[in-house]
């Protein structure tokens, strides 16, 4: 299933493309395709070029670390990402490795690394669903990250699969027409509220 984004200027087609559904295919990912897409996430750009970012991932034929992965969900976000054929969790390290000074701008970062990777994930016709309802401070026991390290996201990767497969709230959810706010209300200039005049002519 596809769910290609409405817009009201163009943009790139992955752009239109990109969207994180909860239904997915259980067709597992080959390897070269991941190594891509951790490739992508790798050439974001980054305050000092610092790169704060670090990946922990399992793959469902993972039987050791994929239902540790799971368990660190929280229960509305497991029921349905226990369908992907890889979860990851995205982490920032929180201080600059040239002087040991905090990173204010480290999970910016990783979100940056962590959109390439969905662009390049949207690129090879799979989808990404990030999620912020995870135990951080289970998946820091679990998977050992240390100190100075701080979850961000964990995220669901695989191929779309059939919306009718979920349960009927998540169904309605999905099949649900997609909708952003307009411009005029986040593109600004001179003073907070003013709409950049570019929008508005």
């Amino acid at each position: 299933m596809q769910k290609p984004a409405t817009t009201d200027h163009p943009v790139h087609d992955f752009i239109v493309k990109r969207w994180s559904p909860r239904a997915f295919s259980d067709k597992p990912v080959p390897p070269e395709v991941l190594r891509s897409l951790f490739e992508a996430a790798r050439w974001a750009a980054s305050s000092y070029n610092d790169q704060p970012w670090a990946y922990l991932v399992a793959t469902k034929d993972d039987k050791e670390n994929f239902p540790k992965m799971l368990s660190v969900l929280m229960d509305m976000n497991a029921a349905w990402a226990k369908q992907a054929p890889v979860l990851a969790i995205s982490v920032a390290r929180q201080h600059f490795k040239h002087n040991g000074s905090r990173n204010p701008v480290a999970q910016h970062d990783v979100g940056a690394a962590n959109a390439q990777l969905t662009m390049e994930a949207t690129s090879r016709g799979l989808v990404v669903h990030q999620m912020a309802g995870f135990h951080h401070d289970k998946a820091r026991q679990l998977f050992g990250i240390p100190e100075g390290w701080e979850p961000v996201s964990a995220m669901a990767i695989g191929y779309p699969g059939d919306p009718e497969n979920l349960p009927e709230q998540l169904r309605k959810t999905e099949l649900a027409p997609r909708t952003r706010k307009p411009l005029s209300e986040f593109v600004m200039s001179g003073r907070w509220g003013h709409t950049a005049p570019f929008v508005s002519n």
